[in-house]
């Protein structure tokens, strides 16, 4: 039985004026599945997520999740999205409870008061991610490692069955690194597919059943051991040979 498709690109090319960010990709992503996505600064990553979640459209080229366009998908709340810690405001004045109930909104129609229902899967989703002792605090007073998680959990709250989550492991120490790996490995057990965009190579095999190489183009894809290897490493990142070895010590950043 062929396992079923989260993510399917098609030929997607995307440009800033002169600047290719995406070049013809094509791709795939079995659903139920952790798959890194690794590349330089500048590679298209952060492309490929705006194009993934449709905050852009392609110029050329097409996106389905789950069989739905990315806006479709959205709206049918498939999609949670993990941002980096830069992209958000800790200085707002919300609880981590609030946060992860902003998942049910879609849930609650216009008036957006919380049923019996919504809080429910709020408490499940702190639960799941460790979070029920922290539903009152401030999301500004957490740390790296715990404000990841309260976007993880805001998703599974969503219902969200595909993951985004824009570098997890950047800032956190190694406490908070084991619980949010932990955390995926969960969520892909209960069906759910993750795309995980990470700078750090050594990690990816703790973490990911696939690996994906971007460098404007789909360099190559495929288990971790077989594709962080020094030749494609050497594509994908201008390492030479001997350095690639060490990379997968060290990361690349």
């Amino acid at each position: 039985m062929t396992a079923e498709t989260a993510v399917e690109l098609d030929g997607v090319t995307v440009r800033y004026g002169d600047v290719l960010a995406l070049d013809a990709v094509t791709l795939r992503l079995a659903a139920g599945r952790v798959h890194a996505l690794l590349g330089t600064n500048g590679s298209g990553k952060s492309t490929l997520f705006k194009a993934v979640t449709g905050m852009l459209a392609p110029q050329r080229g097409s996106v389905l999740l789950y069989g739905h366009s990315p806006d479709a998908a959205r709206k049918r709340g498939l999609v949670g999205y993990v941002p980096q810690s830069e992209q958000v405001d800790w200085e707002f004045p919300v609880r981590v409870a609030d946060v992860v109930m902003m998942g049910r909104y879609g849930h609650m129609g216009f008036t957006r008061r919380p049923r019996a229902a919504d809080r429910a899967a709020v408490d499940a989703a702190l639960e799941r991610t460790g979070l029920t002792e922290l539903a009152g605090r401030q999301i500004g007073a957490l740390s790296g490692g715990q404000r990841k998680r309260v976007f993880v959990a805001r998703g599974i709250a969503q219902g969200a069955r595909l993951f985004l989550l824009d570098e997890p492991f950047a800032g956190v120490d190694k406490g908070s690194e084991a619980t949010i790996i932990e955390v995926l490995r969960a969520m892909r057990d209960d069906g759910h597919t993750l795309l995980v965009s990470t700078h750090d190579l050594a990690g990816v095999p703790a973490f990911s059943d696939d690996a994906v190489l971007l460098q404007h183009r789909v360099v190559a894809q495929g288990p971790p051991e077989e594709v962080l290897t020094p030749d494609l490493l050497l594509d994908a990142f201008g390492l030479r040979a001997g350095d690639a070895a060490g990379a997968r010590g060290e990361g690349v950043r």
